[in-house]
């Protein structure tokens, strides 16, 4: 589990990119940064007042230069507001930081330690906004095999298995899309993506499979070049021997490292089994779907786990637009 997330930090290293924490309020938040200044590979920036501790950047909701500036950024998606309704609003932590954010002044967040799920999602569509093509925010898991079908290690791209409970045709292609942008930028693999279901290739004729089959073909027409294929069972999308049996000559069955469940019930309850009776370590849920990399937190997260998503998320800004 460790090393997966070392990896990360590694991978940011470079770029060394700015991770703004607004909660910096909560102890550990503070404690997160302070520890992500000193190993190096980020720059942490959090929304304070005073100074929150060596080598972290404050930014102070209290800064009328700051609060205009960001005010205006909230006030492209919300225009009807008045500028000071605006400067109300974005003087509140977590949004301050998705402006700061969506403004140039961050290039990715983490928040959540002390702010509900919706809250944060809401503050980035508002502020940062959602990809190009993409209508619906989403969150995905690394899980991480230590023997992967007893081979090597492995390490796939569930979703989502967080946030969208039950997905229709688009908002399940969007999802597909986002996850496999996630796998690349984030393991600089080449994602190939299986749309799960209870059937393979017509094996069980229901409108839940339609659903499937309906949002691969607009997969397929939004991102051409991406290998996908569905509706495919698990065992299809992953095992080659059930693959060449079952659906010869698809591109991702037997092979896949993306999957992409119909629905939250399905997802939720992989990631789970996966994690307890497969042995996967199991990294998130990390929001996607917006323009800059953004996530959320469990409000039970402890210090390791900030630091462990903010190197998820400053891993993916360092490898957008690579792969």
């Amino acid at each position: 589990m460790a090393g997966l997330i070392e990896g990360f930090k590694e991978k940011a290293r470079a770029a060394r990119p700015r991770v703004v924490l607004p909660e910096g309020r909560d102890e550990r938040v503070l404690e997160a940064a302070v520890r992500i200044a000193s190993e190096g590979w980020a720059q942490p920036v959090v929304v304070a007042t005073g100074s929150p501790g060596e080598g972290v950047e404050a930014i102070d909701p209290g800064d009328p230069d700051r609060l205009g500036r960001y005010a205006g950024v909230y006030r492209q998606s919300r225009p009807e507001l008045s500028e000071r309704l605006a400067a109300r609003v974005v003087r509140k932590h977590l949004v301050f930081g998705a402006a700061a954010l969506a403004a140039g002044d961050a290039d990715c967040l983490v928040a959540g330690a002390a702010s509900a799920t919706a809250a944060v999602i809401s503050a980035c569509q508002l502020t940062v906004g959602l990809a190009e093509g993409i209508s619906t925010p989403s969150s995905f898991f690394l899980m991480d095999f230590p023997q992967f079908l007893g081979g090597e290690p492995a390490t796939l791209v569930y979703a989502d298995c967080g946030v969208v409970i039950q997905p229709g045709v688009e908002e399940l292609a969007d999802i597909a899309i986002s996850s496999a942008w996630s796998a690349k930028a984030l393991l600089g693999i080449d994602p190939r993506v299986a749309m799960l279901s209870f059937s393979t290739k017509g094996s069980g004729p229901h409108e839940d499979a339609d659903k499937v089959i309906a949002a691969t073909e607009v997969v397929r027409k939004k991102v051409p070049e991406l290998a996908v294929d569905g509706e495919l069972q698990a065992d299809s999308a992953l095992v080659e021997r059930v693959a060449k049996k079952k659906c010869p000559g698809s591109p991702v069955a037997g092979q896949a490292n993306v999957l992409v469940f119909p629905d939250l019930d399905a997802g939720n309850i992989a990631y789970k089994l996966s994690q307890y009776l497969g042995g996967a370590a199991a990294y998130g849920p990390i929001l996607q779907g917006f323009r800059k990399p953004c996530s959320d937190l469990s409000r039970g997260a402890s210090v390791d786990d900030i630091v462990g998503v903010a190197a998820i998320v400053a891993a993916i800004e360092a490898g957008k637009g690579k792969g």
